[in-house]
């Protein structure tokens, strides 16, 4: 079935930080062949997925940028999953056309031991990490839920575009029991997903791929 509601309220405001109670899941884009692994081990750091086979969606010049990240007080980025509060970002904008899987997690992922809060691109070096139990206050929720990024100054687009992918950092690995759906862009990909997708639930969210 088609989403039809929105899974955070657009009534928050700037400034306030983000309230825990509007963040009711989190996102991770995969292709879909990855689907039947992480359904029996959870979603794996990249460090930690090197062990299985599986495709990749990321940008190689971005993931080895990433390569170079500690997350405070040290710990390499790459042994972090990394989510995001909303799919439709600069991300997503750039692999759509791959047709990546958004898989739901739970916002209960934010209680797990060491998980970290980004206010925005952990690759940027602007980027301010924060344990989770504070790490929303950095958050605007009005930027890290926008419909767009886009603004005639090049300079606020650019903070707006790093804002809008604030990131949750989970270390090691989300465990499947985590995983409560999925998006996909259409019904071809839709039929695909279900295919692999056992008992999760998998419904068109055209907003998230850009396409409404």
């Amino acid at each position: 079935m088609e989403a039809s509601t929105r899974y955070y309220s657009a009534s928050s405001k700037r400034g306030q930080g983000l309230e825990r109670s509007r963040v009711t899941e989190l996102h991770y884009m995969v292709p879909v062949d990855n689907i039947t692994s992480i359904l029996e081990v959870g979603i794996l750091s990249h460090a930690r997925s090197g062990a299985i086979p599986h495709l990749s969606v990321a940008n190689e010049d971005v993931q080895r940028l990433r390569a170079t990240k500690a997350v405070p007080p040290g710990r390499p980025l790459h042994e972090y999953v990394n989510l995001y509060f909303d799919a439709r970002n600069a991300m997503m904008f750039a692999i759509r056309d791959q047709h990546p899987i958004v898989l739901r997690v739970s916002a209960q992922v934010l209680d797990l031991p060491g998980v970290v809060v980004t206010d925005g691109n952990a690759a940027n070096a602007a980027t301010k990490f924060e344990p989770a139990g504070s790490g929303l206050d950095l958050l605007d929720p009005d930027r890290v839920y926008a419909h767009s990024w886009n603004s005639d100054d090049y300079w606020e687009k650019c903070e707006r575009k790093r804002q809008r992918q604030a990131e949750v950092l989970v270390p090691d690995v989300v465990p499947a029991t985590y995983i409560t759906g999925a998006y996909v862009r259409n019904r071809f990909d839709l039929a695909r997903c279900q295919t692999v997708a056992g008992d999760l639930i998998v419904e068109v969210n055209r907003r998230v791929y850009f396409d409404d």
